[in-house]
């Protein structure tokens, strides 16, 4: 009987894993079907679903418009459980967004719920490009002249924007 509860857990793993992969498929569908707004997303190869690429395009009446920014997603194996891991591969000048492409986003994070889709995600941060969170920064500094002086980051928002993603 312990040999058989020792295989059980295994087992329910990659059940677990077999869910992931269902999901993925079901999210990926619905993007196809429905993408959301300003966005694009999908594997980046055949062979590996849980490895994406999207595609953000900057809002309009923002300093990022005009601008395609690309993102790695990473969903970890017990994806819906933990949230994906998104990064920025495009250079943006945003206070809740590091030079390494990490984003401080709190569904991101510790609001993160197995109801959330990567639609979601991306709607989320595409949301964050014209509405900052300089309260939560990653970059403090840009968080500070985004406070104090808005005129000057979209300036330099939009000339990185202009430089780096167009």
């Amino acid at each position: 009987m312990m040999a058989h509860q020792k295989v059980d857990p295994r087992r329910s793993q990659a059940d677990l894993n077999t869910m992931s992969l269902r999901r993925l498929k079901s999210e990926l569908a619905e993007l196809q079907k429905d993408p959301p707004a300003n966005c694009t997303a999908g594997p980046v190869s055949e062979n590996d679903i849980s490895t994406w690429e999207a595609m953000i395009f900057g809002p309009a009446d923002s300093p990022f418009q005009g601008g395609m920014f690309s993102l790695s997603i990473r969903f970890p194996s017990d994806y819906p459980f933990k949230p994906p891991i998104v990064t920025f591969k495009t250079k943006i000048y945003h206070p809740n967004i590091n030079a390494s492409g990490g984003i401080c986003l709190d569904i991101l994070k510790s609001q993160w719920s197995p109801a959330l889709t990567i639609s979601k995600v991306l709607l989320s941060i595409l949301s964050l490009l014209t509405d900052a969170n300089p309260d939560d920064p990653l970059m403090p500094e840009i968080a500070r002249i985004y406070r104090n002086d808005r005129e000057a980051y979209n300036a330099t928002a939009r000339e990185w924007t202009q430089q780096y993603a167009m």
